[in-house]
C-alpha cells in the first residue's frame, strides 16, 4: 500500500517504524527510522513503542464474503467521509502494538495528519496537483458490523441519514508527477499537465480483502479519469508485491519503467515499478 502523505515524527527516546507506502498503491513493505523529535504532544512523547509497517505479503486470512449489492463506489462527498478514509489508511498501512501506552492517541494523531493533508489535496490547495479526488468503497454499517466491530467503529460516517463504512479507498491525482516517485512519460510534450494522472494510496480493509473491492476502486477511478479528460493513467507498485501487480495487470495496466536502485536505497524502500494504462478519450465537435 501507499505510505501516508503525512508521516509522523517519532516520540523521543524511541524510533518510529512506519510503512514506506506513500503514493504507490498496494506497494510492498519497508521500514524507516526517523530522527528523534521533541516537538510532540506530551502523550506522544511518552509513547515507547511505535507503529510498524503493515506487511501485506503475509499469509492471507480466510476470505469473508460480503453482500456487495449495497456497495457504493464514488468520490468522497463530505469531510466526515474523508475522515473515515483517513482512518482506514492508518488502520491498513500500520501495524500497532495495542498494549502500548498512548497508542490510541498515536492512531488519532496519524489519522488527523492524513485527514488534513487529504483535505488540502482534494480542495486543490496542494502545489503541483491540478486536481485530486478521494474515491471510496462503502458499505452499510449493518453489513460490516457482523464482520468487524473495530472496522465499523473506526471508519464510520453518515450519508443522507444512513451510517456507512469506508472499506476501501484510493486517490486519483491529476498532475505531472508525484513526489519521490517515477514520472510517467505519456503524453509527451503539451498536454502532460492535464492529460496525465496517477492512482495512489490504494487500500482495502484487511477483513474484506479478496472480495474484488480493489477492482471496483480501480474501475471507478478510470471512469472519473476519463471524465477529467485523462488519456494516460499511472500507478506505482513495489517490485516484489505480486498481489498488487496482479490487480493492476488484470485491470489493464502494463509496465512502463522501473525505479533506479540508487533512488530506492536513498529513500529506504523497495524498488518501484511504474505501470501505465491508456484511456479512451472522445472529443465533442
Amino acid at each position: 500500500m501507499a505510505v501516508l502523505t503525512s508521516s509522523p515524527s517519532p516520540p523521543p527516546q524511541a524510533y518510529l517504524k512506519i510503512s514506506k507506502h506513500h503514493h504507490p498503491a498496494v506497494s510492498a513493505v519497508a521500514s524507516a527510522k526517523f530522527p528523534i523529535s521533541l516537538s510532540r504532544p506530551a502523550s506522544l512523547r511518552l509513547l515507547t513503542l511505535c507503529s510498524q509497517l503493515s506487511n501485506h505479503q503475509t499469509e492471507a486470512p480466510p476470505i469473508t464474503r460480503v453482500d456487495k449489492s449495497s456497495l457504493n463506489v464514488s468520490e468522497a462527498s463530505s469531510e466526515a467521509e474523508l475522515w473515515a478514509a483517513a482512518c482506514l489508511r492508518v488502520r491498513t498501512f500500520y501495524d500497532f502494538n495495542e498494549r502500548t501506552f498512548g497508542i490510541e492517541d498515536h492512531k488519532k494523531y496519524l489519522a488527523e495528519r492524513e485527514f488534513e493533508a487529504l483535505k488540502e489535496r482534494v480542495a486543490g490547495q496542494r502545489k503541483g496537483f491540478r486536481r485530486v479526488s478521494c474515491i471510496n468503497a462503502t458499505l452499510p454499517l449493518s453489513t460490516v458490523l457482523c464482520v468487524s466491530h473495530d472496522l465499523s467503529n473506526s471508519c464510520k460516517f453518515s450519508h443522507k441519514g444512513e451510517d456507512r463504512i469506508v472499506v476501501g479507498t484510493l486517490d486519483l491525482n491529476q498532475c505531472i508527477s508525484l513526489p519521490d516517485e517515477i514520472t510517467g512519460m505519456k503524453p509527451e510534450g503539451i498536454g502532460a499537465d492535464f492529460a496525465r494522472a496517477y492512482i495512489s494510496n490504494v487500500c482495502v480493509a484487511k477483513e474484506l480483502q479478496r472480495n474484488g473491492l480493489g477492482y471496483e476502486l480501480i474501475a471507478k477511478s478510470k471512469m472519473i479519469a476519463e471524465d477529467w479528460g485523462i488519456s494516460d493513467l499511472y500507478v506505482h507498485v513495489a517490485v516484489d508485491n505480486e498481489p498488487a501487480k496482479n490487480l493492476y495487470i488484470k485491470s489493464g495496466f502494463i509496465f512502463e519503467s522501473d525505479e533506479p536502485a540508487w533512488q530506492a536505497r536513498f529513500l529506504d524502500r523497495p524498488r518501484r515499478l511504474l505501470l501505465w494504462a491508456g484511456l479512451p478519450i472522445t472529443y465533442e465537435l
